[in-house]
């Protein structure tokens, strides 16, 4: 017969489910390449450790999580993900437990946790309370969370918008281009977008307000269709592809153009990356090209949220959400981001029912 303490030790026990990487990847990763295992997870926090104890209710998908799934024999910044171990990323969840002074139970938050049912976050300082619980709570996987900050400080910070600046961006419909083009209306800028269907360059001209948009993969020539898009030249590019479509911007940069660099998502999984044909143009035209990592924007991420809060509830910014539904759905979801098969921001719905 069990012992009391036995049974209030199994009560505190639940299944926890979570996307595991099997192998390293090389190349394009696949739906195998990942898979989904079973353990359990206590509900409380363990005695004498100060760490807060997450339900994940939302999932984020974001291409960065790429670079993770490759071995990097000199190390990696941030680090491989474990072989066997609950893959990484930003969430949202409700905190179950927590010795840590400033989160509760109850409290919802975002940022960095695992991708499975219960996570024991032990650097707390990666998350975040939610304090517009009035808006879906899905938006801070991506315009209130990571990716929208990546818009607001790559826009404002390192592409310094004036206003009537002609502004590119690439993967204009994803996570971050639709909050980009966005800010960059309201900053009274001309905002041109690529995506990779017909159907998102519709989205960009009727739902998030761009001046105008072309499908990437039916141009033969990405510097023709930028020449007929904006014929007097680019004064910001905000890239996320890299490649092909960064060289062909750069020849249609203005005079103190600037290119703000978050992301090269058609480059992540090739063994031999593209070349740059075109830099040359940079010296002439006195072009500034800054990549930045989102990492170092987390200091105005209040500032952000208040304006960005503030935007939604305006009408000054819509969002495009492309959900999946259930852990089981999550790498198929994340494979997807590399062809362009999302629709909007990527994320997974835990499918818990408050």
């Amino acid at each position: 017969m069990a012992s009391s303490g036995e049974v209030k030790a199994a009560a505190a026990a639940v299944q926890n489910k979570k996307v595991v990487l099997r192998r390293h990847v090389t190349g394009f990763p696949t739906e195998d390449d990942m898979e989904i295992t079973v353990g359990t997870a206590g509900l409380r926090v363990p005695a004498g450790l100060t760490a807060v104890l997450i339900k994940n209710l939302y999932l984020s998908c974001d291409p960065w999580m790429r670079g993770r799934m490759t071995k990097h024999e000199d190390g990696g910044m941030p680090p491989d993900f474990v072989i066997g171990e609950a893959l990484v990323n930003y969430t949202v969840g409700k905190v179950l437990d927590s010795t840590h002074p400033e989160f509760n139970a109850g409290d919802l938050v975002w940022g960095m946790s695992g991708w499975e049912d219960y996570t024991l976050v032990t650097q707390p300082e990666y998350l975040y309370k939610i304090n517009h619980s009035d808006l879906p709570l899905s938006y801070y996987t991506g315009v209130l969370g990571m990716p929208g900050l990546t818009a607001y400080a790559g826009f404002f910070e390192v592409g310094k918008p004036k206003k009537g600046d002609f502004v590119f961006v690439s993967a204009a419909s994803g996570a971050v281009g639709q909050v980009v083009g966005q800010l960059a209306k309201i900053a009274g800028c001309y905002v041109v977008g690529s995506a990779g269907s017909d159907e998102k360059v519709s989205l960009l001209k009727t739902k998030f307000g761009y001046d105008d948009a072309f499908n990437y993969k039916s141009e033969t020539d990405i510097g023709a269709a930028l020449k007929r898009c904006l014929p007097d030249g680019i004064d910001i590019y905000f890239d996320s592809v890299g490649g092909a479509t960064l060289d062909a911007a750069l020849l249609q940069m203005r005079h103190g153009g600037r290119v703000a660099v978050c992301g090269m998502i058609s480059q992540y999984n090739l063994e031999e990356p593209d070349g740059l044909r075109n830099l040359f143009c940079i010296i002439p035209k006195a072009i500034r090209v800054e990549g930045f990592n989102v990492g170092g924007w987390f200091h105005v991420y209040e500032r952000f949220e208040e304006e960005m809060a503030r935007y939604i509830k305006e009408g000054k910014v819509t969002v495009v959400e492309d959900v999946v539904e259930g852990i089981e759905s999550a790498p198929a979801a994340l494979i997807g981001l590399f062809s362009g098969r999302n629709v909007g921001k990527q994320l997974v719905a835990m499918g818990w029912r408050e």
